[in-house]
């Protein structure tokens, strides 16, 4: 079968990772989707292409960047925008999407997706940069929420103010990922359902969960990490549950990057996100695919 370009379905979906090819083609398990990150898969061909190709003929892909580095303060990468374009027309994902984030700077390129302080010369350098990326790839991307451990004294703008007003100025929708509102919650000691609740969820066209990891900082308060290597933790699931009951199901992707278990622990992941998506499926909720 092979998945026509539509939207990714309202399901959990799965980070595609290496050493669970083999299980996914062996076995085919119910998974709505599949992530992919474009940078692991910008090369010309090799195995990784061939996987890559078999699986795309029986899953959605989601296709998430991590190096467009939306945010920096120079212009994005004519080169890395010409291969993120060539992958896009090789595999036709349902979705794509990238960080609030930056990664480039004078020196190169740094291995880390860095925090941005809030002002009106930052909005209107990332508006450029998001209107630029979808003229070159030729379709609508996700900017997604970012996690973050402080905040900078010039910041003018509320986070919630300054997606809204990107998506408003760009067309772009929105990737909100619950993991995210969490750990910049507690870090900041914010509310996190408040912050779903102003967050503009009619432009969210797929939601994250992942787990964190918890330190205390140098007063011994507690301090979340953003870690990707392990379950979702139980306040995130439930300010997951929250998010569904104002804004139905939508596509969850279940980012699990680190420390990568087998595929079966993955899929209990997914499974337990499918329910909740199911649950929140009524009236005036669902939305269409």
């Amino acid at each position: 079968m092979t998945v026509s370009a539509t939207a990714l379905p309202q399901r959990a979906g799965l980070g595609l990772k290496p050493e669970h090819y083999e299980t996914i083609l062996a076995n085919k398990p119910d998974i709505g989707f599949f992530e992919v990150h474009a940078e692991n898969y910008m090369g010309a061909g090799g195995p990784p292409h061939r996987y890559l190709q078999e699986i795309a003929e029986h899953y959605p892909l989601s296709l998430h960047g991590v190096g467009l580095s939306i945010g920096a303060a120079r212009d994005l990468d004519k080169e890395h925008l010409k291969r993120l374009r060539a992958l896009i027309d090789r595999y036709n994902p349902q979705s794509f999407s990238e960080h609030l984030a930056w990664s480039t700077h004078d020196t190169g390129f740094l291995n880390d997706l860095l925090p941005l302080p809030y002002t009106a010369e930052t909005l209107a350098r990332v508006i450029d940069h998001v209107d630029e990326a979808q003229q070159w790839i030729g379709r609508k991307l996700l900017l997604e929420n970012p996690s973050t451990y402080l905040l900078f004294a010039e910041s003018t703008i509320d986070e919630v103010d300054f997606l809204a007003e990107i998506a408003a100025r760009t067309g772009c929708g929105l990737l909100l990922d619950v993991n995210n509102v969490m750990v910049s919650a507690v870090n900041h000691r914010l509310d996190p359902v408040a912050y779903i609740d102003r967050f503009p969820l009619d432009l969210v066209g797929e939601i994250h969960l992942a787990g964190y990891d918890e330190t205390v900082d140098g007063a011994g308060d507690r301090l979340l990490i953003d870690a990707h290597g392990s379950a979702v933790r139980t306040d995130v699931v439930e300010l997951y549950r929250h998010t569904l009951g104002r804004i139905g199901p939508l596509p969850t992707l279940i980012e699990w990057d680190n420390d990568v278990p087998d595929f079966p622990t993955l899929q209990a992941e997914a499974q337990r996100a499918d329910a909740m998506l199911a649950a929140a499926i009524r009236p005036g909720l669902t939305r269409a695919a």
